[in-house]
């Protein structure tokens, strides 16, 4: 077991759905203020897009109902969102196995990083969850100029762990999170905890989809992180 930190590889988490389990919270909250403002989706539609940026989120589901909003309107729907999702955050859990993940891969001198399409608003009601040492990034929505799935959320966690993003792993449940690490010539890993399916990560770029973060921490000699290093 080495103590060196290493400088061939870097895993880049998702939050949401792929460290904790909060994806139907983000998708009950975003109900509670599409209805506040009269706007009627079901759950379903809404989920289907949770991970993208949440302009681009609500110009999605905006789109199918045909409603038009001002960008007033939407800021507040954004507000809605972040005030309904503050009264679910204490049901928010880490998913089985995070912890350990993380744990294990600073044990091996793997560096990783956070970036979530959340803002920090709403992402640091749960990062007291994962127990993150404090020289660990996280980049959030507010310090990128677009989110997923646009790449820039990763490219700015590989340059702050000064890894090339070519040299990273990203990890995350959701389809927008594959397609960023495509469009930043990342490594795509795909977890079923965020509610997407098998077929549906890999046709968006997953080199490999596991069911959790334990799964994946059972089989990090899959992704890059040698078994005799642990």
């Amino acid at each position: 077991m080495s103590n060196q930190v290493r400088d061939d590889i870097a895993f880049l988490f998702d939050l949401d759905g792929t460290l904790v389990d909060s994806v139907y919270q983000h998708v009950l909250a975003w109900r509670d203020a599409l209805e506040e403002a009269g706007i009627e989706l079901s759950v379903w539609r809404i989920h289907r897009r949770i991970g993208m940026s949440g302009g681009l989120f609500l110009n999605a589901l905006l789109r199918e109902t045909g409603t038009q909003v001002t960008p007033d309107q939407i800021a507040r729907l954004q507000r809605g969102h972040a005030e309904a999702y503050a009264r679910r955050a204490e049901q928010v859990r880490a998913l089985p196995g995070a912890k350990a993940l993380l744990a294990r891969l600073t044990e091996v001198g793997v560096p990783w990083a956070i970036a979530t399409s959340g803002r920090m608003e709403s992402a640091g009601r749960v990062l007291a969850l994962l127990d993150i040492p404090s020289h660990v990034p996280v980049v959030t929505r507010d310090l990128v100029p677009y989110a997923k799935p646009d790449p820039d959320l990763f490219l700015a966690a590989a340059e702050r762990l000064g890894i090339p993003i070519d040299q990273s792993v990203v990890v995350g449940d959701s389809v927008w999170d594959l397609l960023a690490a495509r469009r930043a010539r990342a490594l795509g890993v795909g977890l079923l905890s965020g509610g997407y399916g098998l077929e549906e990560l890999e046709r968006a770029g997953a080199y490999r989809v596991y069911e959790d973060p334990n799964d994946l921490l059972n089989h990090l000699d899959e992704v890059g992180v040698r078994a005799d290093a642990i």
